[in-house]
């Protein structure tokens, strides 16, 4: 009996059901008000973009975007946001929380307009188009780190050398330099490198590949780096100086060796007398003492 009761007085209390969802209201404006969510009937509309609610509190929270109002404020780090729906994804950056699973890799993301972004690398979709080359992308990230090329912009500074780059993993390439931390390694010969680029340059060493032809002779070279060096002996180019007698060569390996002459060292030593040299080339030409060997005149 007291049960009956019970459900009677909660029935007086909300009297008011919708017909759809049976969500039971007090006062029949709140019903009204209600059923506008399943006729889909807008009735306020902003006074600012003329976009249209169906509730009232609806376009009051809408109106904060136009007023620059942050009423919705995090609890962790005081960032203010103008509806509560962007604070509460907000707030999964500091509980970790990525309730937006990837269906394909397993991979989350805490917000679903960033898991939305990344299914477009599964779809093949390229929304994001360079305006400059027409070169498409399907994360907007991608684009924004491609655009840097055309504008030269080059915000990721090295904090050692001061150095700047255009992308991040050009700054983390860099810093090895720094760091001395080589993790390319050679599987022949066991040789590291800080980049990757200098391991794919110094792999032709052992397969033989000459794809770097020099114009002038048609000789050819393993590493660009060493047809630069050769292309000076065609244009006469010397722009390694020696900081002591001011000669200049055309190689830097020459300028070391010729540092030689004033540092004192004489690492090319005769395997017959033991007589050291400064440079390889005067050993050589001692080496004829012994052997008889007569140089062509």
């Amino acid at each position: 009996m007291s049960f009956k009761l019970s459900q009677s007085k909660s029935a007086e209390k909300k009297p008011f059901s919708c017909t759809v969802c049976k969500k039971a209201f007090r006062y029949r404006r709140d019903l009204n008000q209600h059923m506008r969510i399943h006729t889909g009937e807008k009735q306020h509309s902003c006074s600012v973009c003329e976009r249209h609610f169906s509730q009232s509190g609806s376009l009051k929270t809408h109106m904060r975007v136009h007023t620059g109002e942050k009423a919705h404020i995090c609890s962790v780090c005081k960032k203010a946001f103008s509806q509560n729906t962007h604070l509460k994804r907000h707030m999964r950056v500091h509980t970790g929380e990525k309730a937006h699973s990837c269906s394909i890799r397993k991979k989350a993301f805490s917000q679903s307009g960033r898991l939305k972004e990344h299914m477009k690398v599964h779809t093949g979709e390229k929304a994001h188009s360079c305006s400059v080359r027409k070169k498409a992308f399907s994360l907007s990230g991608n684009l924004k780190k491609h655009m840097v090329f055309h504008t030269g912009e080059k915000p990721h500074i090295c904090s050692v050398c001061k150095k700047a780059f255009s992308q991040s993993r050009s700054l983390k390439a860099h810093m090895r330099v720094h760091t001395g931390e080589k993790p390319h390694i050679c599987s022949v010969c066991k040789k590291a490198f800080s980049q990757s680029g200098r391991l794919k340059e110094h792999m032709k060493v052992h397969t033989g590949e000459k794809p770097h032809i020099c114009s002038v002779c048609k000789k050819a070279f393993s590493q660009s780096g060493n047809l630069k060096e050769h292309m000076r002996g065609h244009t006469g180019e010397k722009p390694h100086i020696c900081s002591v007698c001011k000669k200049a060569f055309s190689q830097s390996g020459n300028l070391k060796e010729h540092m030689r002459v004033h540092t004192g060292e004489k690492p090319h030593i005769c395997s017959v007398c033991k007589k050291a040299f400064s440079q390889s080339r005067s050993l050589k030409a001692h080496m004829r003492v012994h052997t008889g060997e007569k140089p062509h005149i």
